[in-house]
């Protein structure tokens, strides 16, 4: 019975606030343009908020310099996993291969780990994420938008506030100011600005999420193939980070979060590059089917945490 309710505690809210996303679609309390201002919201003040505390209160060793350079290079194969497999396939698409690498962490990741693992600082998710961030607003970015403009991709990171908001945490947890807070007795000023500011994140983001998942309008015969890709795709990354967590890394990583990462769907900026509106109609359903796809692992995978 405690586990039946364990697993009712963290799956529920995802699914009612998926179900309120929808209800707020059919009966138009929120138009499009309230849905894409609400997304602005979270990537540029709430998500912030989340990440500052995050990274300001992680513990700084190795790891933090190791594992975003893992995840970087594992999102450069994961890529190169799709360009292969396109290429195989035959088929005719010039954004399918970026459907294999890259996470939606901003607008997903944070609010599921927090509901799957309450007890757990974020700052383990947070370490994992920086290095497909980077990676996502630099390569991904260039490769995706077939540009080669380095002062735009610049002026990206300089304008992020989630890249700012992590620059701010790192100098404060890595140089031990944060720490000196807690001493100075201001520490839990920080701690409680950040968390009433990122209060709301996780029901915003799926609020969001639910308005935009319409899985009857879903055509799975013409997406399975995408799907299928970056579900293989998925499964060799996280094979390779528990392989190297076991070995190499020497448990660096909290498995949990990887697990978690892999199963995210990947970046939502994919279908606004695309060229024809065929092209952009097929990436989008493909987004929307994997979001789907995550929600019921993100299930499984809340039933399997409490069972044990």
């Amino acid at each position: 019975m405690e586990q039946m309710i364990s697993i009712c505690e963290t799956t529920l809210p995802v699914f009612l606030a998926l179900a309120l996303g929808g209800l707020c679609r059919a009966r138009n309390f929120l138009s499009r343009e309230g849905v894409d201002t609400l997304k602005k919201v979270v990537i540029n003040l709430t998500l912030p908020a989340v990440l500052l505390n995050a990274f300001a209160s992680a513990e700084y060793s190795t790891a933090a310099l190791i594992l975003p350079a893992v995840m970087f290079a594992l999102c450069c194969l994961a890529l190169g996993l799709g360009f292969l497999i396109i290429r195989v396939s035959g088929m005719k698409s010039r954004l399918a291969p970026f459907v294999a690498t890259g996470f939606e962490a901003g607008m997903l990741g944070y609010a599921l780990f927090t509901l799957l693992f309450p007890e757990v600082s974020v700052s383990r998710f947070a370490l994992l994420d920086l290095g497909q961030t980077l990676f996502v607003f630099t390569l991904f970015k260039i490769l995706l938008t077939g540009k080669t403009d380095l002062r735009a991709v610049g002026r990206d990171i300089v304008t992020s506030p989630i890249l700012w908001a992590v620059f701010a945490g790192v100098i404060l947890g890595a140089t031990g100011l944060y720490g000196k807070m807690g001493q100075w007795g201001v520490g839990g000023i920080l701690d409680s600005v950040t968390d009433f500011v990122s209060a709301p994140t996780a029901m915003i983001i799926l609020l969001t999420v639910g308005y935009d998942l319409v899985p009857r309008e879903i055509p799975w015969k013409k997406t399975a193939g995408l799907i299928v890709m970056r579900l293989a795709v998925m499964a060799v990354v996280l094979g390779v980070l528990v392989l190297l967590n076991r070995t190499v890394l020497k448990g660096m990583i909290f498995e949990g979060a990887a697990v978690l990462m892999c199963i995210l769907p990947p970046p939502y900026v994919i279908p606004v590059f695309g060229d024809e509106p065929s092209e952009r109609v097929q990436i989008s359903s493909a987004l929307s089917a994997l979001t789907l796809v995550t929600v019921v692992l993100f299930a499984v995978l809340s039933v399997v945490i409490g069972i044990k």
